[in-house]
């Protein structure tokens, strides 16, 4: 049985599945309707020291609707905020309240990091299948596991901090296992890693680390007490919600 699987892996590179049919088969997979997580966030600057935050997040639709509470001292009460849209920029608010202030994240500081993590508001974004030129540009094995390398270079109209990004994408279930990010003079600036578990037949992410190469900073997110398919309404996803802790 495993020796059809390899089979059926090799023919389907042989007979050439595109770029845009990867992503495509990535976009399609199955998800769940909605997510509640607990998250810690832990950063590491170069010099080896740490902070964490425990934060709590409620998604909907695999992302397209997101909101995050900070729950920790240091931040306790900042939320943040997105709604995605086909036909117009993202929707993203950040409360802060010592400064008792929504700020609007307008598409010009897409690329700040977020609460100093080494992610980006545009990292917390998901990226449009036409938005993107795909391209396969080799297969390789990581961490046993065989994958396309898939390139995404954005399409000129797109405003982005990167000239583009190489995943290594799971032939068989269509997962990305890790990624490189390229910054505007085609220098590596970021790896990810992700981490699934199987949770009720849904492969979930349980952890994710991004590397800011350049910085030499880190940032690792781990996932737990995940419930799936909770039923979120979308009245949820609105600004008043952003000064209301979870209980």
């Amino acid at each position: 049985m495993k020796q059809f699987g390899i089979l059926l892996i090799l023919l389907g590179w042989m007979f050439g599945l595109s770029g845009n049919e990867l992503a495509e088969k990535m976009d399609q997979r199955k998800t769940p309707m909605d997510s509640k997580i607990d998250l810690i966030m832990t950063l590491t600057n170069k010099k080896g020291k740490t902070r964490s935050s425990s934060l709590y997040s409620i998604r909907k639709n695999d992302g397209e609707k997101q909101i995050i509470w900070f729950l920790s001292r240091d931040d306790r009460g900042v939320a943040f905020l997105k709604i995605e849209h086909d036909d117009k920029d993202d929707e993203m608010h950040i409360w802060l309240p010592a400064f008792k202030k929504i700020r609007r994240i307008s598409a010009k500081k897409r690329s700040d990091n977020f609460m100093g993590s080494d992610m980006s508001y545009e990292d917390m974004s998901t990226r449009q299948i036409d938005e993107y030129t795909f391209k396969i540009v080799g297969q390789e094995m990581y961490d046993s596991i065989f994958c396309y390398l898939l390139e995404s270079i954005p399409k000129e109209n797109i405003r982005t901090e990167y000239n583009h990004h190489v995943a290594w994408v799971d032939t068989s279930l269509f997962l990305p296992m890790k990624e490189q990010s390229y910054d505007k003079l085609g220098e590596l600036l970021k790896k990810k890693k992700f981490t699934y578990s199987v949770i009720n037949d849904y492969h979930v992410l349980t952890e994710i680390q991004v590397i800011n190469i350049q910085k030499n900073h880190s940032t690792n997110l781990k996932f737990e007490n995940i419930e799936l398919n909770t039923g979120v309404g979308d009245k949820l996803f609105h600004e008043r919600n952003l000064k209301r802790l979870p209980k």
